[in-house]
């Protein structure tokens, strides 16, 4: 019997990869007019939830996001960091205020399953995507394009491939840019937790000597936790029964929310980093965690990625060679993820360095930010949001529009 013929798609962009910076791409993508094929396989349960700041959320309000979105999400209008590590060498409480840089909030935080479901839906509405639900096995560039074998046996012939298949991606390796990882001694624990009193809309962050302990808020009495230990412990604390879990909590968060119980799945993931030597090369661009993987201190992870995929739209709109497009790409995104790796790196580094040096060189820096309002300001805006030359229009402010996120809090 003949074998069936493969289905062969043509198209400007292809897209691997069905996490929340892939589908964002994809949409961002079909909104500017380019013809796509977004290799979407099945996702897996995702027990995290994300905190995006106002670039990132501004941009979701402009592709028709934010008003379904908004009923999940909790401003974060202030931030407070608490030295909780027990060492002779402390830092201060530290405490931000959104209104101190003229912000409502600093971020929304939210699940991740109602930002993919909002972005799959307004796929779906799109003319200029096609959508199949199936990993790449096989991705070949060439001088005009990447090819594309899909699982389910689907041809797919790219002008340009978005690599938003994750932090072991097969489209990076297919495009020969090498990556350098390193791995913490610690596993993050995630799951969402119901408190008797209000949270304040105030995220706080526990500095540990196992890493940062945080309590993220969510709509009404609920919040997010995000939970650094190390590996033998992450697995005790996993296997707790639901009330020893919450008395846990309670203690770690020296009852700032009061009573707690749980009110969601728990989930871990191993904690570690990776940065490329490259962000584009053969016609792949990394989108996402192909690209940058950081630990979750600063809500860094996905507001990069979403510059990833509004920048790589942004470069293609400008530049009709494709070649010249993801240059440009590699070149406006290398300064900040590079930059906010390392931060986040040297700072995760020293909670849980023993040495003395490194204990008070990080006290130093948060007793300077508790103290200097101008370095406090400068730290929050950039934290918030980079400089224009890293942040794509869509996710600038435009003082002339009716309604801005201002209004939505």
């Amino acid at each position: 019997m003949a074998k069936p013929r493969k289905t062969t798609l043509h198209c400007d962009l292809a897209v691997a990869g069905a996490g929340p910076a892939g589908l964002a791409t994809a949409l961002l993508a079909a909104r500017a007019g380019l013809p796509v094929v977004h290799a979407a396989p099945p996702a897996h349960p995702d027990h995290r939830t994300f905190a995006l700041m106002a670039g990132a959320m501004r941009m979701l309000q402009r592709i028709g996001a934010w008003d379904a979105l908004l009923p999940h999400s909790a401003p974060l209008k202030r931030l407070r960091i608490i030295d909780d590590t027990g060492r002779l060498l402390r830092a201060p409480t530290v405490e931000f205020d959104a209104a101190e840089i003229g912000l409502d909030a600093f971020a929304w935080n939210f699940p991740a399953a109602p930002l993919s479901d909002i972005l799959s839906r307004l796929i779906g509405d799109e003319g200029n995507i096609t959508t199949i639900q199936a990993a790449a096995s096989t991705c070949e560039p060439g001088a005009d394009g990447c090819r594309l074998d899909l699982d389910d046996g689907t041809v797919v012939e790219a002008g340009v491939v978005a690599a938003a298949d994750g932090r072991k991606s097969l489209c990076r390796d297919a495009a020969g840019i090498s990556v350098r990882t390193w791995n913490y001694p610690q596993v993050a624990i995630v799951t969402t937790i119901a408190h008797s009193r209000d949270h304040m809309d105030t995220s706080t962050e526990f500095h540990r000597t196992t890493g940062p302990f945080t309590l993220v808020p969510l709509p009404g009495k609920l919040s997010s936790i995000v939970m650094a230990e190390t590996a033998a412990r992450a697995r005790e604390i996993v296997e707790l029964a639901d009330a020893d879990f919450a008395a846990l909590i309670e203690q770690r968060s020296h009852r700032l929310l009061g009573r707690v119980s749980v009110a969601g799945p728990r989930g871990t993931f191993p904690l570690g980093g990776l940065l490329p030597e490259a962000f584009a090369r053969n016609r792949i661009a990394l989108i996402g965690e192909s690209g940058h993987v950081v630990p979750p201190i600063g809500a860094q992870g996905l507001n990069l990625g979403l510059r990833d995929a509004a920048m790589l739209v942004e470069c293609l709109e400008q530049h009709a060679d494709a070649a010249t497009a993801l240059s440009a790409y590699d070149r406006r995104r290398r300064g900040d993820v590079v930059s906010r790796s390392v931060a986040i790196d040297v700072l995760n580094r020293s909670l849980l360095s023993d040495l003395v040096p490194a204990q008070a060189l990080r006290a130093l820096g948060l007793f300077a930010l508790s103290r200097i309002e101008p370095l406090r300001r400068r730290v929050m805006s950039e934290g918030v949001a980079p400089s224009d030359t890293y942040l794509p229009a869509i996710m600038r402010p435009d003082p002339h529009e009716d309604a801005d996120l201002s209004l939505a809090v």
